[in-house]
């Protein structure tokens, strides 16, 4: 090594340490002591040292978090110990039972517990061999996890490597959060730009987590907050509680704020008083975790199935707030059902400020009655836009009348002008004209969303203003876009301007020339069919070569002749036996209807296609995906493959968060084998996917005997 090398290496070992001082007192202590240009400053430096001497990069530089090319997807990998998720509770009477259940299990020993904040983010587990960071993982299914490594390494506050005095191997464990001003900021930026807005912070910590480039994830303002253990070796602690000073010794970040208690007055007490402070906090937390304290009595207790009897998670219920109902606002949506929307007085809740509340529909704002300049109770149980749950009716103001809805918009569409209809089938008003802009706008939007075409930056805001600007009238307009037409497209005001950009429209018209030769069940669902949605979509591409073949579905036309033909007393048994043959059929198992067939598609749906196919916006689109070359990918399968599919027949419910994947994953893994997923629970079901905090459909799977799978089962059923 030259001379000059060797000083360059002194310096750049300085360099580090001293960033790597400012991350921890930033990110883990909340105490800096430079401002962020000086940080910048010190941090260029690094960059064009490293740049001039490349020899002398290290892999735990604080330049190196973001490196590594994208994952083509993400390596699994088994847990040294299992991460299993803690019982929940939104009662203290269950709490209660809780520590008289462990007295139980451990007569006549004093058991000292933890309570700690529950933190409301993405469990994960890094591994620390000899202080450096070896591997980073999610819960999974608790034995086995993605590797999420690379992303990790992205996180300030995650430090490459432990202070002086690390073990040979410590695991620890906790989750990843986003904070709840970089929430915020990072939704004001999808918004500008037209893409789908987070939820939540933690749907945005788990989006943040699946991103298969670390570039991206480096964006995204995330934290991570320890709180606990896995395997270890050379680490000499026998209570939890010694667990907070140990990893802040290391420079892990940890829980600011915890509570030992011996009594459940003071577990009670606990959990009151990180209730009154945790909306202080960096991150969301949805409820206190109370743990025994002592390792050894952990492990007298053991565990049961699916949990350890020595700890529990206790939620607190969602947030509610009054505040006054200032207007009551209509929405249009793609298919032109009228949505009402609350305009309230702005009030800050859960940690984050809400002017609008959805009321979903005319009947439920007569069923609450709900007023223009009411006090109402409003509830935000993590979504973007919270529920009005009920009105202070001691609040309400002298004169103010009942909501007439059609009398409000005076009988018009308040977009277009056009008249409004009530639709009884789905409780709600409809504006009656096709060509509305309102409609036309959600149309786009929803061809081009996620679940349809995938056009990533076509969202609300994009489509509004394409709409608005007329270069788009209809969805399949997106097709002759041009990169220079989208640059120049101003999502701002003339006063404003705001433009989209020629970076954001190349990426866009590349979605748009990829959406061209998606599979056909996306783009049947992209044109919005009455009565179609993903799965129906799903099972019509599976016995179809392309979209003129379902237009035209000799199949879909036979559903509805052997319907017919049942209703007219006569057995319609040629037709039968011929959707038999094809594997759009099979006898019905039900004594009552033996001689009848059970048919992939029902006749009201199969009608609702033929209809929407025959009528002349369906003609229009086959006209125009004709004019513009679009050929959706066939997805057909034979009669015979279908009916050897692993899952041909079976019926799947879906219910809970399942842990390391989102239902339209789950859906996507079950049609694929040949299963379909349905919205209620049957004797005709055959599985639940039940995931954490299951509804009404798993106690009703329990009282009807149907099997129920956690994610683990069903993945080896796959």
């Amino acid at each position: 090594m030259t001379v000059d090398e060797k000083q360059a290496a002194k310096r750049l070992e300085q360099l580090r340490d001293e960033i790597r001082k400012h991350d921890r007192l930033y990110y883990d202590e909340a105490t800096p002591t430079i401002s962020d240009r000086e940080y910048d400053r010190l941090y260029k430096q690094l960059v064009d040292l490293e740049t001039q001497f490349p020899d002398l990069v290290t892999p735990d530089s604080p330049t190196q978090r973001v490196g590594g090319k994208p994952l083509q997807a993400f390596e699994q990998v088994p847990h040294l110990i299992s991460m299993l998720s803690l019982d929940n509770t939104y009662s203290e009477q269950e709490v209660k039972n809780f520590h008289a259940r462990i007295q139980r299990l451990l007569p006549n020993e004093k058991i000292p517990v933890v309570i700690e904040p529950k933190v409301d983010g993405v469990a994960v587990s890094l591994i620390y061999e000899n202080g450096k960071l070896r591997q980073a993982a999610t819960r999974g299914d608790g034995n086995v996890g993605d590797n999420i490594t690379q992303n990790i390494r992205t996180i300030r506050s995650v430090p490459q490597r432990l202070r002086d005095g690390a073990p040979k191997l410590l695991e620890v464990r906790g989750e990843v959060y986003m904070d709840r001003k970089g929430f915020e900021k990072l939704n004001d930026e999808r918004k500008k730009q037209g893409l789908p807005l987070f939820a939540n912070p933690r749907n945005a910590a788990a989006g943040s987590l699946k991103q298969l480039d670390p570039a991206i994830v480096a964006k995204r303002p995330l934290g991570v907050v320890l709180y606990g253990t896995g395997a270890t070796e050379g680490v000499d602690v026998d209570l939890h509680s010694e667990i907070f000073p140990l990893l802040k010794k290391l420079g892990l970040p940890t829980t600011e704020r915890w509570w030992l208690a011996e009594s459940v007055e003071e577990i009670l007490d606990a959990i009151h008083e990180l209730d009154g402070i945790r909306h202080n906090f960096a991150y969301q937390t949805d409820g206190a975790v109370v743990k025994v304290n002592s390792f050894a009595q952990r492990e007298r207790l053991g565990f049961t199935a699916k949990s350890p009897r020595w700890a529990i998670a206790y939620k607190y219920a969602a947030e509610r707030v009054e505040t006054r109902l200032n207007d009551i606002i209509i929405q249009v949506g793609r298919t032109g059902i009228l949505t009402p929307v609350a305009v309230l007085e702005p009030v800050v809740v859960s940690g984050s400020t809400v002017g609008r509340a959805t009321l979903h529909n005319e009947d439920e704002i007569k069923r609450k009655n709900i007023r223009i300049g009411d006090t109402v109770v409003i509830e935000k149980a993590g979504e973007v836009i919270p529920a009005v749950v009920e009105v202070v009716k001691s609040k309400r103001p002298r004169g103010a009348e009942p909501f007439d809805f059609s009398k409000h918009i005076h009988g018009k569409c308040p977009v277009c002008g056009a008249p409004i209809r009530r639709d009884p089938e789905f409780v709600a008003w409809r504006c009656e004209n096709l060509h509305c802009p309102a409609q036309t706008t959600r149309r786009v939007e929803f061809f081009a969303a996620r679940g349809a075409l995938d056009i990533e930056s076509v969202g609300e805001i994009v489509a509004d203003k394409l709409v608005e600007r007329g270069l788009v009238r209809e969805p399949l307009d997106l097709f002759e876009l041009k990169v220079e037409q989208l640059a120049k497209l101003n999502l701002g005001t003339e006063e404003a301007p705001r433009v989209f950009g020629e970076k954001n429209a190349t990426k866009a018209i590349k979605a748009i020339e990829r959406a061209r030769t998606l599979p056909l069940s996306r783009c049947l669902f992209a044109v919005a069919i009455p009565d179609v949605g993903k799965t129906t979509a799903t099972q019509l591409a599976r016995f179809h070569d392309g979209i003129e073949d379902v237009a035209h579905s000799r199949l879909l036309r036979d559903v509805l002749d052997y319907h017919e033909k049942r209703d007219q007393g006569e057995s319609g048994k040629e037709i039968a036996e011929r959707l038999i043959k094809a594997g759009f059929a099979k006898p019905s198992k039900s004594k009552a209807e033996k001689k009848r067939i059970v048919t992939e598609i029902g006749p009201v749906v199969a009608k609702s296609v033929l209809d929407f196919f025959a009528s002349a916006t369906g003609k229009n689109i086959l006209r125009r995906l004709k004019e513009l070359g679009i050929e959706p990918k066939s997805e057909r399968v034979s009669a015979k493959k279908a009916a050897e599919l692993p899952l041909a027949g079976k019926t799947f419910v879906l219910t809970g968060t399942l842990p390391s994947m989102t239902r339209e994953e789950a859906t996507e893994k079950i049609e694929a084998l040949g299963g379909h997923v349905t919205g209620s629970v049957s004797k005709k079901t055959d599985y639940v996917l039940a995931g954490a905090e299951p509804g009404s459909k798993f106690d009703k799977a329990k009282q009807l005997g149907v099997p129920i799978l956690d994610e683990a089962e069903f993945r080896k059923m796959l």
